[in-house]
């Protein structure tokens, strides 16, 4: 009797494992919704409203959080708004992911640059390389390394006004 006890409780625990196992997805499968999306954000972005491709991106994150070209685009978008802050974040987010993914490298090594970061942006050169040579990405990144950062509007000093004399 305890030994049949012992085995139905095995049996259920083993079936329980398994059935979750079997309902899962696959890492490499992202939700079918969340593509069409986010296609959807891209053409929107190709057109111009870049407001409108933010919240169709940022809704196909909220169908499949997986979705690492969704957060690439989401981060392209933030530094064509000169927001370089928030595109290494979201670039950070989809090395999450997938940590040897050159373009997500490129693109926040170029936002590092963008924001100063140049040290760490030339790490971000030394991974790219590292894992492609000297491919396409890795000339791109080397050439916003070698322009630097953009000049920043910063508060000049303007002469005061000269006295008129009467």
């Amino acid at each position: 009797m305890r030994i049949t006890l012992v085995s139905i409780a095995g049996a259920l625990a083993l079936l329980s494992v398994s059935t979750s196992l079997y309902g899962q997805r696959a890492d490499d499968q992202i939700d079918a919704r969340s593509v069409a999306m986010l296609d959807k954000g891209k053409a929107a972005r190709a057109a111009g409203n870049l407001e409108e491709a933010n919240g169709l991106i940022e809704s196909a994150l909220a169908l499949d959080p997986r979705n690492r070209a969704a957060f690439i685009t989401l981060a392209e978008i933030a530094r064509a708004q000169g927001l370089p802050g928030k595109a290494i974040r979201l670039y950070r987010e989809a090395l999450t992911l997938e940590p040897n993914d050159i373009v997500a490298l490129r693109g926040q090594g170029e936002a590092m640059v963008q924001k100063g970061a140049v040290e760490r942006a030339k790490e971000n050169l030394a991974r790219v390389k590292t894992l492609c040579g000297s491919c396409a990405e890795a000339t791109q990144l080397a050439a916003a390394i070698a322009k630097g950062p953009p000049a920043t509007a910063t508060a000049q000093v303007v002469p005061p006004p000269k006295e008129e004399k009467n």
